[in-house]
């Protein structure tokens, strides 16, 4: 190792109290005090993780300036030449206006961020069928890693993270800021359920909204500044297509990716990322070893026909529009997956815990329900929150990407951890194998194989174009 990163090291070690106690410090200097402030200025910026983010699409532009409130980006890397540019210019603006004089590499190939020894952390915010390749090669290449969810395409891709990820020690957060930010309400939600406040769970009731469907999409020419080939990556290669219905957009790329099950899996898999998350979060099971006995389709609607989980047409969105599966654990707790809930109390998105001694619903606008009510005579222990945390409240602000380069800093697990990630989002991948094949599936959590069904273990994998498979 380099003195440079070697010093660097060091001082990440340090960083926090040295940024608290800036802080409190009035920016009342002149003469030699001034210049020994530019001189601990410029120190203090030299010694910044330097970050290279890879995919700079619609997403990174949260993820990115987060990123730079704690480090400073050297190179930006997108297969779509507008991002690219789009993401240098922002980058360059921001860190011009802290005072940060550093030139931003574009590149169109992600393998050249991973080259550069100066970049300690990698951003990961891509199409789905792209993380987890992108992830394992940042971390054999020593690279701290935060990725975007839904962190993988299938489940044989989440054995192979948690398999690199302990392998080499690298930091990885997902991007699931539920767990640290919304207005805490997801952490009360897990702490009312753990301090006993519903009694014993018995049933959890997972709403995450349905998938649009669309009319036949037209193949038209790939845009000129995309390289399509490249985005399809491990995907089966296929024509370009793009349309509008109104003011609506359908295609085959930006964004719509997440209503192909070639890119990715539906609302099971990107909400399902944040609300099974938290649910199993709440009860246990997302620890090794742990998760769903048995997932039951019990509803689908699909806006194509299926022949052996197979969509049999290719010009349209094929992901589940309309859903519920059933999810039992092996202690008896069920777990309703939907697009929505409709009961007493009705709501379209959220997590409604229901147990022996009442329930409540959590979004990400209100925590309601009588459980909640009664915190106002019979508060949490104080310590409760930061207790599920890690010992420490979220920060204030950013708090995810905050808990992510604090991790860092100290060589720790993040709040969000690929381990639990992949145990909640396994369910939500057998979900959608379940609602493919139109039958209920047997897990075994501790193996981490479906039982007595052959077709359906072979889904936990996907067969990658040439070039492009996803190896450890």
């Amino acid at each position: 190792m380099s003195q440079r990163k070697s010093d660097r090291r060091q001082f990440l070690k340090h960083s926090a109290a040295t940024t608290a106690a800036a802080a409190s410090v009035p920016y009342f200097f002149t003469g030699q005090n001034a210049m020994a402030a530019d001189e601990q200025k410029a120190k203090e910026a030299s010694d910044r993780p330097v970050v290279g983010c890879i995919g700079t699409g619609s997403r990174w532009h949260a993820v990115g300036p987060n990123a730079m409130q704690l480090g400073d980006v050297a190179a930006v890397c997108d297969v779509d030449a507008n991002h690219a540019a789009g993401a240098k210019k922002r980058v360059t603006d921001i860190q011009a206006k802290k005072g940060v004089d550093r030139q931003v590499d574009v590149y169109e190939d992600y393998q050249k961020i991973l080259d550069r020894k100066d970049i300690d952390i990698v951003t990961i915010v891509t199409t789905d069928h792209w993380h987890s390749k992108i992830a394992i090669e940042a971390m054999k290449a020593g690279k701290d890693v935060y990725c975007e969810k839904p962190l993988t395409l299938t489940i044989d891709e989440g054995k192979k993270i948690c398999q690199v990820a302990k392998e080499t020690g690298r930091v990885f957060q997902v991007g699931t800021q539920q767990r640290s930010e919304m207005g805490l309400r997801f952490l009360q939600a897990v702490a009312l359920v753990r301090h006993g406040r519903i009694g014993e769970v018995q049933n959890i009731a997972v709403a995450i909204g349905g998938a649009p469907a669309c009319d036949a999409i037209p193949v038209v020419d790939v845009p000129s500044s995309l390289n399509w080939e490249k985005w399809l990556g491990q995907a089966p290669l296929v024509d370009y297509r793009w349309g509008k219905n109104g003011n609506t957009v359908n295609t085959r790329c930006h964004y719509e990716f997440r209503w192909w099950y070639e890119y990715s899996g539906g609302k099971l898999t990107d909400w399902g990322a944040h609300h099974v998350d938290i649910a199993q979060w709440a009860i246990g099971q997302s620890e090794d070893g742990m998760g769903p006995s048995s997932i039951e389709p019990l509803y689908v609607e699909h806006p194509v026909d299926f022949q052996d989980g197979m969509p049999v047409q290719d010009d349209r969105y094929n992901t589940a529009t309309r859903f519920h599966v059933k999810a039992t654990f092996g202690d008896g707790v069920v777990m309703d997956i939907k697009d929505s809930h409709q009961d007493e109390l009705g709501f379209d998105n959220g997590i409604m815990f229901m147990g022996t001694e009442g329930r409540f619903l959590v979004n990400r606008g209100k925590i309601v329900g009588a459980p909640v009510d009664a915190l106002k005579d019979n508060p949490l222990p104080e310590n409760a929150i930061a207790e599920i945390y890690g010992g420490n409240m979220p920060a204030r602000g950013n708090a995810h990407m905050v808990n992510f380069f604090e991790a860092v800093k100290a060589r720790k697990q993040p709040i969000s951890d690929v381990f639990t990630h992949h145990r909640a989002l396994t369910t939500c991948h057998l979900s959608n194998i379940a609602i493919r094949l139109n039958r209920t599936l047997k897990w075994d959590p501790k193996t981490e194989q479906i039982l007595d069904d052959q077709q359906a273990n072979a889904m936990q994998s996907r067969d990658a174009r040439k070039g492009y498979e996803v190896t450890v």
